[in-house]
Formats: C-alpha cells, sequence, structure tokens
C-alpha cells in the first residue's frame, strides 16, 4: 500500500495529549490544571453575542455563500487597521480572509511552494506548520535557535539552497512567547529579499505583545507585498474560536493564487464569524485593551512563579502572548515527563518533543506551558505542583 500525504506527517500534538487524561481520576481538591491548548475557554463577550444573535436572525447573508476571499467590508477593515497600526500602506485587495489563521499558513504555502521545495521553520516551531509542510510535500528545514529562542539570520542564510521557497516567523512566539525585535524581524526581511524568498509571518498574537506601538516596521516598506506574506487571526482576539475567522495579506498576485486554494477548500469563510469579526473590529477595542492587560499581569504571574521555582531547577526561557517556554530539572525526557505530570501532578501540557525535530536534544529538556487560560490564582497553583513533583 503507497504511503500518503497524511500518513506523511505526526498526529495531532492536542488531541494526543487530551488522550493522556483517559482513565484519570482528578479529586475535586486537585482538579485538573490544563495549560496544554492555547485558546480561549470563555465565549465572546455579551455584546459580541448579542450582535452575533441579531446577525443570525435578521441578516439573511449570513447564511449564504460570500466571496472566495472573504466580505468586502471585513477585509476593507483590515486593511485600514494594518495600515494605521502599522504606519504603512495595506488595500483591501491585499488582504483574503480564512477559515482561521491555520488556513491562512495552508493558503500561503499552497501559493508559494511546490513539490520538492523547502521551507525554513525556527525550531521550537507551530506544530501545525510542519505538519502542512509535510502533507504539503514541502521539506521542513530546522532553523535551530539557542537559550534565548531568537532565530539567526546569518544561520538562515547558511540554509537556503534553490529549493528554498519561504522562512516562516511566529512573532509574539508559539511556542516559545518571545517577541521578536523589530530589527530582527527588519533583517530577516532583507534576506529573503535578496535571496528572492517570502517571509510569512505569523501574528495570531499580536494583539497581546507587550510593546507600545507597532511590533515592527515591514509594512512601512513600500515594497512590503514583494517580500511579505503575514497571518492573523480573530479567535484568539474576539474569543471567535469556534467560528473559524483568519486573514492573510500579501501582493494582489498571491492573494490570487491563494484564491484558487481557498475555492477548492472552503469555498468561502464562514458569514457569521466573518460579520461577528467586523463588528468587534468596529466596536470592541477598548474590551480587547482589556484582554490585552490580563494577559500581560498573566504573564508578570508566570514570571514571578518561575523567579520562585528556578531553585528547584526550573527555567523560564521564553514568557509572552500566551506562552511559557520551560526547561525542567529532570532525568527524564520531556515526553515521559509530561505524561507523568498528569499522574502525580493533575497538570496537562505539551512537551517540547511535539515541537521540535525528532531527537532533538532540546526537545526533550523543555516544555510548553499554555498558560492564558488560568488565572492569577491558576498559576500560583501550578507553581506548588511544580514545586512539589518528585525526581
Amino acid at each position: 500500500m503507497s504511503s500518503t500525504r497524511t500518513a506523511s506527517t505526526f498526529s495531532p500534538p492536542v488531541m494526543e495529549a487530551r488522550r493522556w487524561i483517559e482513565g484519570v481520576t482528578f479529586p475535586p481538591e486537585r482538579p485538573l490544571i490544563n495549560v496544554s491548548q492555547a485558546a480561549p475557554v470563555d465565549p465572546p463577550p455579551a455584546p459580541l453575542r448579542e450582535a452575533m444573535a441579531r446577525i443570525v436572525m435578521e441578516d439573511a447573508s449570513a447564511h449564504l455563500y460570500g466571496p472566495v476571499l472573504g466580505l468586502p467590508e471585513l477585509r476593507a477593515a483590515v486593511a485600514a487597521r494594518w495600515s494605521r497600526d502599522y504606519r504603512g500602506a495595506v488595500a483591501p485587495g491585499q488582504v483574503a480572509i480564512t477559515l482561521g489563521c491555520n488556513q491562512a499558513y495552508c493558503a500561503a504555502i499552497a501559493a508559494l511552494c511546490g513539490e520538492g521545495t523547502e521551507v525554513i521553520l525556527p525550531s521550537p516551531w507551530y506544530f501545525n506548520h510542519r505538519m502542512w509542510n509535510d502533507m504539503s510535500g514541502a521539506a521542513t528545514v530546522p532553523l535551530e535557535t539557542g537559550p534565548d529562542l531568537l532565530p539567526d539570520p546569518e544561520r538562515a542564510a547558511a540554509l537556503i539552497n534553490p529549493a528554498t521557497r519561504a522562512i516562516v516567523l511566529v512573532s509574539p512566539n508559539n511556542p516559545g512567547g518571545v517577541e521578536y525585535p523589530a530589527a530582527l524581524l527588519a533583517a530577516f526581511r532583507d534576506l529573503c529579499r535578496a535571496r528572492g524568498l517570502a517571509l510569512i509571518l505569523d501574528e495570531t498574537y499580536r494583539d497581546f505583545d507587550s510593546r507600545e506601538g507597532p511590533a515592527h516596521d515591514l509594512f512601512t516598506d513600500p515594497d512590503w507585498s514583494e517580500v511579505l506574506v503575514q497571518l492573523y487571526s480573530f479567535s484568539k482576539s474576539y474569543r471567535l474560536t469556534g467560528h473559524r475567522i483568519g486573514a492573510v495579506t500579501a501582493s494582489h498576485a498571491r492573494i490570487a493564487q491563494m484564491e484558487r486554494f481557498l475555492d477548492t477548500v472552503t469555498i468561502c469563510p464562514t458569514s457569521l464569524g466573518q460579520k461577528a469579526a467586523l463588528w468587534g473590529m468596529e466596536n470592541l477595542d477598548d474590551w480587547l485593551a482589556g484582554e490585552r492587560e490580563e494577559i500581560l499581569s498573566r504573564r508578570r504571574a508566570m514570571e514571578a512563579s518561575f523567579e520562585r521555582l528556578a531553585a528547584r531547577g526550573w527555567h523560564l526561557m521564553g514568557c509572552g502572548a500566551y506562552f511559557g517556554w520551560i526547561g525542567h530539572p529532570f532525568e527524564e525526557p520531556s515526553d515521559a515527563l509530561a505524561r507523568r505530570l498528569v499522574r502525580e501532578a493533575g497538570v496537562l501540557l505539551l512537551p517540547g518533543t511535539m515541537f521540535t525535530p525528532e531527537g532533538a536534544e532540546a526537545g526533550k529538556r523543555q516544555l510548553r506551558i499554555a498558560f492564558a487560560n488560568v488565572d492569577a490564582a491558576g498559576i500560583a497553583g501550578l507553581e506548588e505542583r511544580l514545586a512539589a513533583l518528585p525526581g
């Protein structure tokens, strides 16, 4: 039996981790602390849900096919917001709306890569990026990062060959949490331009960046569209995870290529989700600012907890947006430790092995904590359980 594209990659990590809790009892006095998945567990805010209810009942177009590339008014709103926030020039025709940011990535790779091409991914990487590369026939070339989790443009340059089509960066980073400096992103932009590559920049967590003002100046370049393909998600910003709305911003020519992929896969993104995202952009700026402050407060709680845990050998390597990337003090590899944490500490998280090349030593020594779904009290409880875990 011949191998298939889906068989060429690994099983979904979050689904695999959920199987670890099957048959495990978590007593009421020590419930499961689930820090495995980076997704809001609360529904959209009440005003948005009320707006969505009105749309469902009063707007017949919310139940019909829409344009393949998304509702024109939402594409225009994204273009205007990016132009304002990044102090550049983005046109509505350079924006496509997708079913979540994962599909935005899939569409970008479909437009950029063919069979036997290569994509450079910094390691640790977002596992779905690696999975889609596998299923697309594009080889993933790991770009190892050091203790600061920042990719090095010079090391990336050494990996480029005639098969290379793109370099992928995620900032704020999933899984590492680090925020890439603007100068670093500019250096990768210059590298990609010089070598004829696309720079795919996933900014799913842009709304939770700790820095004030633009996180980078890539869109101020009048020729940004020659190089840059930017990805975004409304799921985290407005808690629209179940409605699957994302966006991709790129050149008109690349958007036209992505339209072929999107039409074939989904025909159009969900109309209700798009209308909800647009309502959020028009009405929820103050609410979103409050969400950002809450995430930043949880980041500070994580940093304080791991300062105290450092005496026990735990090390916070990166922290930001929804994530903490952790070095652990035990002899066992992270995949075995993650399973033990479920049984002995009532904690579900993901091992570094799920975000790194097979056999990588770094992956064995590291873990990812998605802390956005635990408040300060939950983070304190997590600290207590990690401190008490026997060696």
